[in-house]
């Protein structure tokens, strides 16, 4: 199906557009930026603009075409599929790597995600979350009203993190934290029992999931329904150092 484009928004040289997106009124997109299929993107979204660095340059992409020059034009943005992005929503280019967003996201209003973000599939960001730039959000995370992300920090698969939280640390998967300084307070059971968990399995898991064990052995990740194998695993594999 062919895209819907409002005659207000302003579509970028250098931008590549998948099928059947909605693209609102007043909205922004600047290349260099890919962006796939199927996506909802409403009015006064921003995408694809500078990173917020004093040094580095600020062109007007929607005027001239990019160069291709990652020094000069950022790194860019890419977009999956399915992705539901309110009004108002920003999110900025890379300045060392791509700022990238999954797909099947819902990105409520005025949500903003900063330079060089990786941000997973299945994520739900609520209004007004601010994440710095160069942050990890994982599959099927939740974060909430006017949480704020530190740069450079790490939020697991599946984990909650309360509205108004200040995050400095990492979140580990299925976890949830809340408040200022953000703080884990328990496990998000109710995540992992939509993903198909019985509470025998979410208790052999309690003690991996607070950092207090090691994984346990036995094939019981192997075990695990659907994709949350892979993805525990995924997790357990990550770069410590990851920044």
């Amino acid at each position: 199906m062919s895209n819907r484009i409002h005659p207000t928004a302003v579509i970028g040289e250098g931008v590549e557009l998948g099928e059947d997106n909605v693209v609102g009124p007043y909205t922004v997109i600047v290349g260099p930026a890919r962006i796939g299929d199927g996506n909802w993107i409403g009015p006064h979204v921003t995408i694809g603009t500078p990173g917020e660095d004093r040094n580095r340059p600020h062109p007007a992409g929607w005027d001239t075409a990019p160069t291709g020059d990652p020094d000069h034009d950022g790194h860019g943005v890419v977009i999956g599929s399915r992705n539901r992005v309110r009004e108002y929503v920003s999110v900025h280019q890379g300045t060392w790597r791509t700022t990238t967003l999954g797909s099947d996201g819902y990105y409520l209003r005025g949500s903003h995600l900063a330079h060089d973000c990786l941000v997973g599939d299945g994520v739900t960001i609520a209004s007004n979350v601010v994440t710095g730039g160069h942050c990890h959000i994982w599959d099927g995370a939740n974060l909430g009203m006017g949480a704020v992300l530190h740069q450079r920090v790490v939020v697991g698969p599946g984990a909650m993190v309360g509205m108004g939280s200040a995050v400095r640390r990492e979140v580990g998967a299925f976890t949830i934290a809340v408040g200022n300084p953000a703080r884990v307070t328990g496990v998000n059971q109710v995540g992992l029992s939509r993903r198909g968990l019985d509470e025998e399995t979410i208790e052999a898991l309690g003690p991996w999931l607070k950092g207090k064990e090691a994984l346990p052995d036995g094939g019981l990740v192997d075990r695990l329904p659907g994709d949350l194998s892979t993805l525990v695993k995924a997790w357990e594999a990550r770069p410590r150092d990851e920044h």
